[in-house]
Order: structure tokens, then sequence, then C-alpha cells
């Protein structure tokens, strides 16, 4: 008989969506030191690598005009302009995880996120990171000293933007304390890993239990 502990499932993709400096990255690296199967996905994007970032390791960092051949040729899942740069997801990385039971994380906006909705909506599992409030997050973004007043004014001006979309997901997560919010996190994640409509090997399973004497 086969261990509930290794029930044939579909793998899920975990999205977290946030305005710029709530939260989302931060919970994003810490989900992935703790869950060995689960792995982040790797955007594409046009901008330029920032100090330590690697090449197909943080990001594929590609021309517009490649960037352009993706689209046209369907090998992107989502896309979007962010700050004047344009990221993307590639879906055949994607597509095979699922079937090999690998759950994938994202760090994505509302527009990505809606654009997976539309082409796998049963796999996601979308989750929304709030600031506790607008002060906090400004010095959030001011206490990375990444990004100098005027980007930093234009990620608080689109932030309200960014956050009436929060009705769109399936949880919302309220990052006051970082440590609390990773633990909901989690939380959200397993629950959704035990989903009977993930679990694909439960019929079989299931009818074994039936049949032993």
């Amino acid at each position: 008989m086969a261990s509930p502990l290794h029930i044939k499932r579909r793998g899920l993709l975990f999205i977290l969506s946030s305005p710029s400096g709530a939260g989302k990255t931060t919970i994003t690296r810490e989900l992935l030191k703790t869950n060995h199967d689960l792995r982040a996905s790797i955007s594409c994007t046009t901008r330029a690598p920032r100090p330590g970032e690697v090449d197909g390791k943080d990001y594929h960092f590609t021309t517009p005009e490649k960037f352009d051949a993706m689209i046209k040729n369907g090998d992107l899942l989502e896309h979007a302009k962010v700050f004047r740069n344009r990221y993307g997801t590639p879906r055949q990385p994607v597509e095979d995880a699922l079937e090999a039971a690998q759950d994938i994380i994202f760090d994505i906006d509302w527009q990505g996120t809606q654009q997976l909705k539309q082409k796998l909506i049963n796999d996601l599992v979308t989750v929304f990171i709030l600031p506790p409030s607008q002060e906090e997050l400004e010095k959030r973004l001011r206490a990375r000293q990444q990004d100098p007043d005027d980007v930093i004014r234009e990620r608080m001006k689109k932030a309200g933007d960014e956050i009436s979309h929060y009705s769109e997901y399936d949880y919302i997560i309220v990052n006051t304390d970082l440590d609390q919010s990773i633990r909901r996190a989690q939380a959200i994640l397993d629950a959704e890993r035990s989903k009977r409509r993930r679990l694909t090997g439960l019929p079989d399973f299931v009818r074994s239990l039936m049949q032993e004497e």
C-alpha cells in the first residue's frame, strides 16, 4: 500500500503579491529556506542586473527584442511592465514542474497574477501582502537604500493602485510582524498542498484502504 506521505499529487503555483516594500520578497526567501520541495519561479526581465544578481538564478536577463519574440511565440505565461522594465514567466518550466509535483513560488504583481489565472487557475494559490500603514511602507523602502528619492516617490504613488486589487486574492496577510507573516504564509501553503483536487493519487490510495482486510 502507498504511504499517505507519498500520494501522488499535482504541484501548485504559490503567488505572493504586494506593493514594493511590503515584504513579499523577504517572505518568499524564508519559505524557500524551509521548504525543500518549493522552488522560485525565475522570471525574464529587460532590466539591468542589480549588484549581486546572477543571470539564470535571480532572473533571466534579456533584451527587449528577445522579450518581444518570447511573447509572439507564446513562450511566456504572463508578462507585465513594472517601473519602466518588463517581466515575464517562461511557460515550459512551470508546466513541467506542475506535472512533477513540484511547487513554485512567484513574487509577481497583480497584473501577472491575473494572466496566470486565465491559464492555470486551478493550480494557483494567491496571497496578497499588505503593509501595516503607508508610513511603515515608506520607511521600509528607504531602509533598503536601493532607490533614489524619485523612485521611492513613484513606488509610493503606485502602491495605492496595487493595494486596490487585494480583493482578487485568496488570502491576505498584513505584514506587521515578519516572523508571524512567514508562519501564516507557511500555514496557507501546507493547507493548499492537502487540497483533495491536487492529490491525483488519492483515489488509488483510498481504494487500497477499502480493499485491505
